[in-house]
């Protein structure tokens, strides 16, 4: 289960241009996506059937998310439902929101297979081109027990599994997505704070002091739909963050689909892929490494601050950068929707066309996600080392 956190500062101030993409009003194809939100809040249950007051907070809640997952609903026609348990209601200071995903584990050998099965875009077929072949995957690592630069163990060195133990971590809608059988009634859960501002109305732009609901909702969900990176599990196990770290490499079970196209110059240079937490600019690639099409961002530790499993920030790359802003419109970009096409979700319209988002110029006001991830993740690493010993 992985665990997020969103904090928001209130005092930061931002300035700029919204993103430009794809909105809430997008068509949804026949064969689709779908969500199924569900609450265990009698009154959210009731918005979600349409039993409660027009315009109370628990209906616009309801309605933002039936929102947030259209717009995904509208962009991929895989034929799965995806489980999402909602809430709305106040959190601790200062926490924006929380969100959690399922998550199941597969054989390398699995996830190339269902790739390979799943190729439906030009996108599809380059990046399954350029993919390890089945089974063996090897990938550039460091800041593991076993580190063969004894004398610093942040340098990166090639690592390759044993092919009979590979093992990647997707997170059950993903899954779904690729055809691979799941386990499990709810897929994930998201929380948002009833303490906050928000705009629920992304049709006319977001209030200056207000949070765009729909937006952050959509950011959420795309994390649950497989936008995650395994490199925020080496990224937080690592003395001192962990005073259990270091591990060794073959722990570390946690590369995703999202990590497959995963790249950094000296990774190209080797011919794998880089799975390293330190601040080298690590670019998202469908050929190998040979081009890059975005930057990740690369750690909140070890990194740039920003955790792995998001775009760079300040670079108006997409709905799943890493920070958010009062006033902020945030809407799903071209790049975005490329990342989901190859880690398994169907393009609707393999051919459309959407403009790209502005760069941002101001001061971010929070971080997406936070502790309990770290937290999360410290707990199944330690037990692993334990079944080892």
């Amino acid at each position: 289960m992985t665990t997020y956190i969103a904090k928001i500062n209130q005092f930061a101030v931002m300035t700029g241009m919204a993103l430009s993409g794809i909105g809430s009003s997008a068509v949804t194809p026949a064969n689709a996506l779908t969500f199924n939100f569900t609450s265990t809040d009698v009154a959210l249950q009731q918005a979600i059937d349409g039993s409660a007051a027009p315009g109370s907070s628990q209906a616009l809640a309801a309605n933002g998310f039936k929102a947030a997952g259209s717009r995904w609903s509208s962009l991929f026609t895989n034929n799965v439902t995806v489980n999402i348990s909602i809430e709305f209601k106040p959190l601790a200071t200062n926490i924006l929101g929380l969100a959690n995903s399922s998550t199941q584990n597969f054989s390398y050998a699995q996830v190339y297979n269902a790739l390979s099965n799943h190729q439906s875009s030009d996108d599809d077929r380059n990046a399954v081109t350029h993919l390890s072949s089945s089974p063996a995957l090897s990938r550039l690592i460091n800041y593991t027990a076993n580190n063969p630069n004894v004398a610093d163990i942040s340098t990166p060195y090639v690592y390759s599994a044993d092919p009979n133990s590979l093992i990647m971590e997707l997170t059950n809608a993903n899954a779904k997505a690729l055809g691979l059988a799941t386990t499990g009634v709810t897929d994930a859960f998201i929380s948002f704070s009833s303490d906050f501002s928000f705009d629920f109305n992304p049709t006319d732009d977001i209030s200056a002091d207000t949070i765009d609901f729909v937006g952050l909702a959509t950011h959420e969900i795309g994390h649950s739909l497989g936008f995650f990176s395994g490199v925020d599990i080496l990224d937080s196990n690592i003395s001192p963050i962990n005073s259990n770290g270091p591990f060794n490499d073959s722990l570390f079970e946690f590369v995703t689909p999202l990590d497959l196209f995963r790249y950094s110059t000296q990774s190209t240079a080797l011919g794998t892929i880089d799975w390293t937490a330190d601040r080298r600019d690590k670019y998202f690639s469908l050929d190998g490494g040979a081009n890059s099409i975005a930057s990740f961002a690369t750690g909140v530790n070890f990194g740039d601050k920003q955790q792995a499993s998001h775009w760079k920030d300040e670079l108006g790359i997409g709905i799943m950068d890493p920070t958010f802003a009062f006033g902020q419109l945030g809407e799903i970009s071209q790049t975005d929707i490329r990342a989901f096409d190859v880690i398994g979700w169907n393009r609707a319209d393999a051919a459309v066309a959407v403009p790209e988002p502005a760069n941002f110029i101001g001061t971010f006001i929070f971080a997406a996600f936070g502790a309990q991830l770290v937290l999360k993740r410290r707990k199944k690493l330690f037990k692993s080392v334990k079944k080892a010993a």
